[in-house]
Formats: structure tokens, sequence, C-alpha cells
């Protein structure tokens, strides 16, 4: 049985990776590694907090980067190789710097951009951050205004957390004492003889 040049072209294509797997294994590392310390020098940010201009930054960074990894290489076994290196060293580094304790350090520390109901409009600059999305944030975490936050933090993964001010002793007294004359006031009510009686 003779086997035409296209079929075996087209399986050579498919399982015979274009480039050695130890360049493969090489050029996943340094990409890997490069994509980790531009984001971190992008700021936190990039990592959740999108706008449509984040996105499309993010969605090309991955297409440019892509041919660094497969190199001249478009079979299924280069793909599922690079994709394989990808997930193995990410598991581990993640794992290794959680044991070693220097995950923390590495993510880095929140930023406070709202403490004690004051909005820091310096923060908010340097994280890139506008009130509008802000405000925006709050609302998707169920507070109606900035006016009732008492702090916002954005977290080292990006995503901005809330806390709603909790009443003052004087408003919550205040609002026990509305409450109780509200009560008297309907006993006082059932306890007045009525005209037509």
């Amino acid at each position: 049985m003779i086997i035409s040049p296209e079929i075996s072209t087209f399986w050579s294509d498919i399982f015979v990776p274009g480039v050695p797997l130890l360049e493969k294994l090489v050029r996943t590392l340094v990409v890997y590694g490069a994509l980790l310390f531009g984001l971190r020098l992008a700021g936190k940010r990039e990592l959740s907090q999108l706008n449509p201009f984040d996105l499309v930054v993010l969605l090309l960074l991955s297409n440019t980067v892509q041919n660094a990894i497969i190199g001249n290489d478009n079979s299924v076994v280069g793909g599922l190789f690079g994709a394989a290196i990808l997930l193995v060293v990410n598991h581990f580094l993640v794992r290794y710097l959680f044991k070693s304790g220097r995950l923390d350090k590495l993510e880095g520390s929140p930023d406070i951009l709202i403490l004690d109901g004051m909005i820091s409009h310096e923060r908010l600059n340097e994280e890139l951050i506008t009130l509008a999305e802000l405000e925006a944030a709050a609302r998707r975490q169920g507070i109606a205004s900035l006016q009732q936050v008492q702090e916002c933090r954005l977290e080292t993964g990006g995503a901005l957390t809330f806390v709603a001010k909790s009443p003052t002793p004087e408003a919550t007294q205040h609002d026990e004492l509305v409450a109780r004359l509200t009560r008297i006031e309907s006993i006082l009510e059932g306890l007045q003889p009525r005209a037509d009686a």
C-alpha cells in the first residue's frame, strides 16, 4: 500500500513538532517569566478592573507572545506540550511561593482607595481608576454611593472590596428611640376612648 505524500505531510504536521521540545520548553519559560514581570509592573488594575482598552491589550498580548512560545511549530503535539509546560510550571511555582511564604510578598499589598470615608484621589490616579469605575464597583457590591463607604481596597488580585459605614452609636440610639416612640404612640392610640362609644 502506497501512502500519498499529502497524507504523510498531514500526519507529520499534526504529530511531529516543528522545533525541538527543549527549545519549546525554554521559550515557554522565558515568555512566562517575562509576562509575570510585565503584569506585575503594569499594576493591579490590569488583573481585574478592566476597561475596554485593558481587555484589548490583554487579548493582543496573548496573541503577540504566541509565536514566541511555539516558534516555527504548528503541530498539535507542540501546542499541547507548550500548554502543559505553562500549567505545570504555574502549578509548582504558586505552591512553592505559597509554602515558602513569598507569595504575599510577590503579589504585594492591597492599596487603600477610601479610608474612613475619605477618597484618596492620589491613589486613584496612580492606579488609573476613575470615580465612575469606583462608584460602579460599589453598586455591584450593594453600596448605593461612595458616601456610604468606610473603606475601599484594591486587592492584590485586582478586585475592589468595600466596607460599608456602620451606623454611629448616636445614630443607632436615635433609631431605637424613634422606634420606641412609635410603639408608645400606637399603644396610646389603642387606649384612647372612641368618640362613637
